[in-house]
């Protein structure tokens, strides 16, 4: 049975329009995409902040379109370069780094909160909107990947609302809406196999940081294209899927699906499978999320199933892609081996992107941090943080080594 990690948002929210959002990320492929559903129905939306980590000119842009009373960014040189960018007149509070983040995740004029900032960066901000009680739209994913047990025991004790942006995780939770949960089997994860799907061993050993960012079928930032193309993306989201759906890993599967026209499944216990389909596109997800329970215009062209062309599926393979295994360990494991997980293969994607290790070190790096893990549990957001950036630190270390 299906034990969802929040409740859903109450009639009050649901009736509310324009509704008042925050986005956490602004300036990345998720932010970006949410503007642009926002712009398709502007009086559903009220931008109250942006938050932009070093993208500075593309915060100023969108700021100055918006006017939004709130800003956020990392440092305090970002801060004052971003004052020299905004239109005369127009004078926002700009809060800085992790914790001016969280307070902007709190804010009372905000409802919602969109957490789509990249990697564990984007915790302290998803944390201090679920303390807050907000409905948050979540595409940082490895917010759950780190916090998720506390994330779940914060939501029932505040009322806040997850609402899955990842487009895997949305199509399943449309795909539960109306169902019982305990009727269900399987949970299914496709994935798109990244742009090295069927190479071997051999030939990803000589593989570049350029070819690796080649997605063939989703637009999206460095990280997480580099995710998609070891695996490691769908690792985190076989976690996520965990921690949201609070089902046994062992119903939680992954079929290769090369076309991404098949966003995930649902297998329930008379056989039957439902699936949510659509084109690779972000805005679907986003869309479905910050205007739920409304089915919102996104601008995206609907799916063609003629010229679609034929679907396929196919097993994962674990021995050239070992990421996707690691993450099942780590999560078997627990006592903090996701945080060790998810902090080795952040630095390990980030030294393959500066070409300081190869594609198939990223594997061998976060094996070498989990191995080393002393299996104590954190206890607290403090404790993961703590944890967090001591693996970085031995992991750049160990890259030394490799």
């Amino acid at each position: 049975m299906i034990h969802y990690i929040s409740s859903m948002p109450d009639a009050t929210y649901a009736a509310t329009f324009p509704r008042s959002i925050v986005i956490m990320g602004s300036t990345g492929s998720i932010g970006t995409n949410a503007l642009k559903v926002i712009e398709e129905q502007p009086e559903q939306f009220t931008v109250v902040g942006l938050a932009g980590a070093r993208n500075v000119t593309l915060l100023a842009e969108q700021a100055n379109h918006l006017r939004p009373p709130y800003l956020a960014v990392l440092t305090d040189d970002a801060a004052t370069e971003l004052r020299t960018k905004l239109s005369a007149g127009y004078s926002p509070e700009i809060l800085i780094g992790g914790d001016g983040y969280a307070e902007m995740a709190r804010l009372d004029e905000a409802s919602t909160v969109l957490s789509a900032q990249v990697g564990a960066a984007g915790l302290r901000a998803t944390f201090a909107a679920a303390e807050a009680g907000k409905v948050i739209a979540l595409a940082n994913k490895e917010s759950l990947v780190l916090a998720g047990d506390l994330i779940r025991e914060v939501c029932q004790r505040t009322g806040a609302v997850l609402l899955p942006v990842d487009s895997e995780h949305n199509a399943i939770f449309q795909a539960l809406s109306g169902h019982d949960s305990a009727e269900v089997r399987r949970i299914i994860l496709t994935a798109s196999g990244g742009p090295f799907r069927g190479k071997q061993r051999d030939f990803l050993s000589t593989v570049t940081s350029k070819e690796a960012l080649a997605h063939p079928n989703w637009s999206m930032g460095p990280k997480i294209s580099i995710d998609s193309a070891t695996l490691m993306n769908k690792g985190l989201e076989v976690i996520e899927a965990y921690h949201l759906y609070g089902v046994p890993l062992d119903t939680i599967e992954v079929v290769v699906h090369p076309q991404s026209i098949i966003h995930s499944l649902v297998e329930y216990n008379d056989g039957s499978q439902i699936a949510h389909m659509g084109p690779p596109d972000m805005r679907i997800a986003i869309g479905y999320c910050i205007g739920w329970p409304k089915i919102m215009k996104t601008g995206v062209t609907p799916l063609d199933l003629i010229s679609c062309g034929d679907l396929t599926f196919e097993k994962p393979d674990i021995l050239s892609f070992p990421c996707l295994e690691l993450a099942r360990e780590a999560l078997r494991g627990g006592k903090g081996l996701c945080v060790v997980l998810n902090a080795a293969n952040e630095i390990a994607v980030d030294l393959f992107l500066k070409d300081d290790i190869s594609f198939l070190q990223i594997p061998e790096l976060i094996k070498k941090a989990m191995d080393a893990h002393d299996m104590v549990t954190p206890a607290s957001i403090e404790d993961i943080i703590a944890l967090d950036t001591a693996t970085r630190e031995r992991s750049l270390e160990w890259a030394r080594t490799l």
